[in-house]
């Protein structure tokens, strides 16, 4: 008799856990601000991220904006907003949602690299170099400080300032 009740108590945690399961599944984390979460592909971020590595910016737009919509502003989405808007030449708006992710992160590296690289395409020097200053004590050499730090170079050799 003891094995009857084990094994009707091991069915019967073994059903009940499966609609759980599935549904875990099924889910996305979707809170996660650094844009590591295990998204499912009708995630509307991870959907944008793919366009925009595709550089269809204007298509990412819309999808970035419905992520805000489900999940709040969060500085992931508001910096690929920004740079997707940077990529159309919409410059006005790319700044206005880099401070946005800034003001909400002030170390976030994509958009002090980003904003970093605005400011370059503005001619503000000076203002790139300090996000630039922002990334080295955010991360010491990563690659968002290292890819600024290079289009910084590559401006003043543009502008006669090496």
């Amino acid at each position: 008799m003891p094995r009857e009740k084990l094994v009707t108590v091991l069915l019967a945690i073994a059903l009940a856990s499966m609609p759980v399961a599935a549904i875990a599944a099924g889910s996305s984390s979707g809170g996660s601000s650094s844009g590591s979460s295990s998204a499912t592909p009708t995630d509307p971020y991870k959907m944008a991220e793919d366009l925009i590595d595709d550089e269809e910016y204007a298509k990412a737009i819309p999808l970035l904006e419905k992520s805000i919509q489900q999940k709040g502003e969060y500085a992931d989405a508001l910096n690929l907003l920004g740079y997707s808007y940077r990529e159309l030449g919409q410059l006005d708006k790319a700044m206005t949602y880099y401070n946005k992710a800034l003001s909400m992160e002030p170390q976030h590296l994509g958009a002090n690299e980003y904003i970093g690289e605005l400011y370059l395409e503005m001619n503000e020097l000076p203002k790139a170099e300090e996000r630039l200053g922002v990334l080295k004590s955010a991360c010491g050499d990563c690659e968002e400080f290292e890819d600024l730090e290079e289009a910084i170079d590559d401006w003043k050799q543009e502008h006669g300032q090496s």
